[in-house]
């Protein structure tokens, strides 16, 4: 089977953001665009010949197509092999794992995470390395250039790969061995936690709900949870995938999960209730009457992780993304062991995982891993709060009341401003950025100024420095705001204010977080001026 070399040239808008190349699944069908950057992602990374790599994505629409492309130009490029999950479905987690149990040279993922998809929706792609995580700010950059500098690709022209049937083909050269896409990961989980602790909760009458929004995560739910935990039949819901999650938005927050916080609020409720993402890599934790921010998860998961089995002797170290809340430095800090602070990207972790200086790492965009795989895991972070529930025999009322009257409560809210139009959004930043220096010591809506600075990141593993990584302003008391334009989104920019306050006071832990922080909202739209540069006189979701 000969390769073809089809000529090209660059195609304008295809770098990579925090996560992969993300654009209107439309963009993606356009002739070359898909070629072009599946291209550029081999010669990026030096090439593929003789290398095995895994496949796969969250079944959101136009994921077929594109893996018969990927496929197809693999075959071409020289690779010796393809593990591609069964109906082209691998959570973004079980990817990892995959790739790091197979010893693979790394894998294409097919995902636009938590964004819509469909036809007119959205769509991404991006390459993990060998170690299974995101491919690193380096290799990304070589990524980049080589989509500025692509003149041709190379692919094959053959029948569809039937990714459906269990088993091992070839396409020229290559072997494309279809794999169940649950199999691996779920063992891996069972040798993570205590599964027959799990099992004996939900045999005392303990009752669950989890929504996996149509998405990925569905199948690896329904096998884990009900099948092998004994959760009961109907626990899950919306558990199987969809091109178009639904027609719902796949992002497990209490704007888009309403059903279920309606459910978990509601009269009779169940004791626990989660959520997961379009491809399984977020979650979202609520018990009866009580919805934990991913903040405070990631908190209440470091304080209690020595209850699974996998931790039981400890964590190395913690690690949490520059605008999540401070909660998890608090119990960091009475253990005794590192907290580090890193740039908003699973790939940050990366070196700090490899390097076995943290245990556990999070964001508060609701993700949340550990050192098992190299990815955020949505379902690995039920499973351990399941874990914890099982072993401390208390519900997650009583276990967040603990977890704040020990460390203090981090009060915690993040407001997106979408679709910006990418001029007013920078405009906001810039005008920021320019005030920082002047910012310390002035009082603004009740509140005194302590610091200002734009974040800045030195790796302590490799050295490698990240700049412009977000504005901060710190107040007096431990509050703070933050201002990051988001690169997940597909079209204009997303403004996202992130707004913390650490309270101590035992007789103020139990108030609104709206009430909380009020002062600090007030504070961070009078200093950026977002409201009149943007025209927003209120953010599109408020988590």
């Amino acid at each position: 089977m000969q390769p073809d070399t089809v000529a090209t040239q660059p195609i304008a808008g295809q770098k990579p953001g925090t996560s992969g190349l993300r654009k209107k699944t439309r963009t993606f069908m356009e002739p070359h665009f898909l070629e072009n950057y599946v291209q550029s992602i081999i010669d990026g990374i030096g090439g593929v010949v003789g290398q095995t790599l895994v496949v796969g994505g969250d079944g959101r629409y136009f994921n077929d197509r594109a893996i018969q492309v990927i496929l197809r130009m693999l075959a071409a490029n020289g690779a010796a092999g393809a593990v591609v999950g069964q109906g082209g479905i691998l959570s973004t987690p079980a990817a990892s794992h995959l790739i790091r149990k197979r010893g693979t040279g790394g894998g294409f993922i097919l995902s636009a995470s938590h964004n819509p998809g469909g036809i007119d929706a959205d769509f991404g792609l991006k390459f993990n390395g060998p170690n299974g995580g995101p491919a690193s700010e380096g290799v990304t950059a070589k990524i980049f250039a080589a989509t500025e500098a692509i003149t041709e690709y190379r692919i094959v022209e053959a029948q569809d790969v039937d990714l459906d049937t269990i088993g091992t083909s070839t396409l020229g050269d290559l072997s494309v061995e279809i794999v169940n896409p649950v199999a691996d990961y779920a063992e891996l989980m069972e040798s993570l936690f205590d599964f027959g602790k799990i099992r004996a909760l939900f045999a005392s009458g303990f009752r669950m709900r989890f929504d996996a929004m149509h998405a990925v995560t569905g199948p690896y739910a329904t096998a884990i949870l009900e099948d092998t935990l004994g959760a009961a039949t109907g626990t899950v819901i919306n558990g199987t995938p969809s091109p178009d999650f639904g027609q719902g938005h796949p992002d497990p927050n209490p704007v888009w999960a309403k059903t279920l916080m309606d459910e978990m609020y509601g009269d009779d409720s169940p004791d626990f209730g989660a959520a997961s993402d379009g491809d399984g890599d977020r979650n979202m934790i609520v018990g009866r009457r009580q919805y934990v921010t991913p903040s405070d998860s990631l908190a209440l998961l470091a304080a209690h992780a020595h209850r699974a089995p996998a931790y039981a002797n400890g964590l190395a170290g913690v690690a949490r993304s520059m605008p999540t809340s401070g909660a998890v430095d608090r119990v960091a800090e009475a253990q005794g062991i590192d907290c580090y602070e890193t740039p908003t990207g699973w790939k940050f972790f990366g070196t700090l995982l490899d390097a076995g200086k943290v245990t556990l790492c999070g964001e508060e965009s609701a993700g949340t891993g550990s050192d098992h795989v190299r990815e955020k895991d949505g379902l690995w972070a039920v499973l351990l709060w399941l874990n914890i529930l099982a072993d401390s025999g208390q519900s997650v009322a009583d276990l967040m009341a603990a977890l704040w009257r020990d460390f203090g409560r981090c009060y915690y809210s993040r407001h997106d401003y979408e679709d910006v139009e990418v001029d007013k959004a920078n405009a906001v930043m810039d005008g920021l950025r320019a005030r920082l220096a002047t910012l310390p010591g002035t009082q603004v809506a009740g509140l005194t100024v302590t610091f200002a600075d734009e974040f800045a990141y030195d790796d302590p593993v490799d050295g490698s420095r990240a700049e412009a990584q977000g504005l901060r302003i710190g107040f007096e008391g431990g509050a703070r705001a933050v201002f990051r334009l988001s690169g997940t989104g597909t079209v204009g920019a997303t403004i996202r204010m992130y707004l913390e306050r650490l309270e101590t006071s035992a007789d103020a832990l139990d108030q609104p977080a709206e009430t909380a922080l009020r002062p600090v909202v007030d504070a961070a739209l009078t200093l950026s001026d977002l409201a009149a540069l943007t025209g927003r006189d209120s953010p599109n979701v408020i988590t």
